[in-house]
């Protein structure tokens, strides 16, 4: 397997999967993608069926990452992929099943069903791929004798995420920007109270989007990541990506009996990562009908996928919302799909970001390519407060289920693509108590709190506060290597 960039870099050379996994971006600022996607036959779809979270991970990694060798790679993989991370569950078989799948009920002539991701060490999703790549990071620094300097940026989860996957690790710091005041009181509190030494909170004066930019900066400052060794956690690295696609064949398989059968899913998006999962699952041959992609007000990505027109918002356009690990209006991973959508040239995906930097954004609703989104199986919708509210309180009066604020955007717009006989598999987001304001608000009680997060709240907080500027971050990295 040979990975290149979105914007041409690595054409003609040899970029394995542990080569660009400590990286980020590549060195003409894209994005790396594998040559070519893997493709999955009938036959190892039918023997995936049956095989347990740790051995799927396994056989899908092993199309992507050829270069370690295959003992290790299980190794890993059944290493994170354990009941006793995934254990924030109500009984046993569910922290077995790692990613076990909720029928919510028939609606619109189909099945909708919750594919619950929320179950690892800090109740969002994103523990899916973290603890993997921690485990990665560690196993591959060690092989090489280096140690790593993470730079990461969060709305919400991420981060927590990402500490918790890299706290105590050998060989790696934490350095994780998020937007000063504009998470959740539980977010900030389960980032923020963590002591580790090699972990470092920066909240920055500004929004999600500042944070993101200061940590592509800091990738494109060549000399400053290569003297500093600095990689990155955020959706940009592959890793991460793809040990998301795992969580979308194991949904297929517990939703369908035979490969015959397809199934579309739904995905609360933002920096579009997770969906962008789902779009290589497909690309593999994953029988997938439609990808859903659900905005909260940040609705940059809906307004894509209805119109071929991609417009970046400005921080005083961008909302923060009850949803806020999506507020936001630069979608980082979505350069990998427009790779794909344009035929994979890189020229053209070039130009197209250069117009983003420089006039806000790019159409393509007149240049042909905006049809084949359709081909690509993408529809959209967007979500607000106030939908999000009545889903919450519709959805536990309908199904005695509760869900949170991202994963109600989710079921809202999930609900106006149904078609009859296809499965709708909505990708929950995260606990709801991550997000207790809304959920008092919808339902006028407390969210369900693991035993392990009570009194989270209180616990003394460990952060600075800096400005938003990219110099200043690196000036604090530097002090502290």
């Amino acid at each position: 397997m040979n990975y290149i960039s979105t914007r041409g870099a690595g054409i003609g050379e040899r970029h394995t999967f542990s080569d660009i996994l400590l990286g980020g971006l590549a060195k003409d600022g894209g994005l790396y993608l594998p040559t070519e996607y893997p493709r999955v036959t009938a036959d190892e779809l039918t023997a995936w069926r049956t095989l347990s979270y740790a051995d799927l991970a396994y056989e899908i990694l092993r199309k992507f990452s050829d270069d370690i060798p295959a003992e290790d790679l299980r190794s890993l993989t059944h290493s994170t992929y354990t009941a006793s991370v995934y254990s924030n569950v109500r009984d046993h078989e569910s922290a077995v099943q790692i990613t076990p799948l909720k029928t919510l009920g028939e609606e619109g002539g189909t099945t909708v069903s919750l594919l619950e991701l929320s179950n690892g060490p800090t109740l969002a999703f994103k523990d899916m791929a973290m603890q993997l790549l921690g485990n990665l990071f560690e196993y591959t620094l060690a092989k090489q004798g280096q140690t790593l300097n993470i730079l990461g940026a969060t709305s919400g989860d991420t981060g927590s995420a990402a500490e918790y996957a890299m706290r105590g690790k050998q060989g790696v710091r934490v350095f994780m920007l998020s937007p000063h005041q504009k998470m959740s009181a539980f977010q900030t509190a389960q980032m923020f109270s963590l002591q580790d030494p090699n972990i470092f909170n920066l909240a920055v004066v500004g929004n999600f989007d500042n944070c993101q930019d200061i940590v592509k900066a800091v990738s494109n400052d060549h000399a400053f990541k290569a003297a500093n060794k600095i990689g990155t956690v955020n959706s940009i690295n592959w890793a991460r990506v793809v040990a998301q696609v795992i969580y979308y064949f194991k949904g297929y398989f517990a939703a369908t009996k035979s490969n015959a059968e397809r199934v579309s899913f739904t995905v609360p998006s933002g920096n579009f990562g997770n969906v962008c999962a789902g779009h290589i699952a497909r690309m593999m041959g994953l029988p997938i009908e439609q990808l859903v992609v659900a905005t909260n007000e940040n609705d940059v990505l809906d307004e894509f996928f209805r119109t071929g027109i991609y417009r970046v918002r400005t921080a005083a356009e961008t909302y923060h919302t009850t949803s806020p690990s999506m507020d936001i209006s630069k979608a980082s991973n979505f350069e990998r799909f427009v790779f794909d959508l344009l035929g994979r040239d890189p020229a053209r995906v070039l130009q197209l970001f250069r117009d983003v930097e420089e006039k806000g954004g790019f159409d393509l609703a007149a240049s042909g390519d905006f049809a084949r989104v359709r081909e690509f199986g993408f529809v959209s919708g967007r979500s607000s407060h106030a939908d999000r509210v009545d889903t919450i309180r519709d959805a536990f009066k309908r199904y005695g289920t509760m869900i949170d604020t991202h994963t109600a955007d989710g079921l809202k717009v999930a609900r106006e693509h149904l078609k009859p006989g296809v499965p709708m598999i909505v990708l929950e987001t995260a606990q709801p108590i991550k997000f207790g304001e809304t959920i008092r608000e919808a339902l006028e009680r407390e969210p369900e709190r693991p035993a392990a997060f009570i009194g989270i709240e209180e616990l003394p907080q460990k952060f600075d506060i800096v400005a938003a500027d990219a110099s200043v971050v690196k000036a604090y990295i530097a002090e502290r290597i």
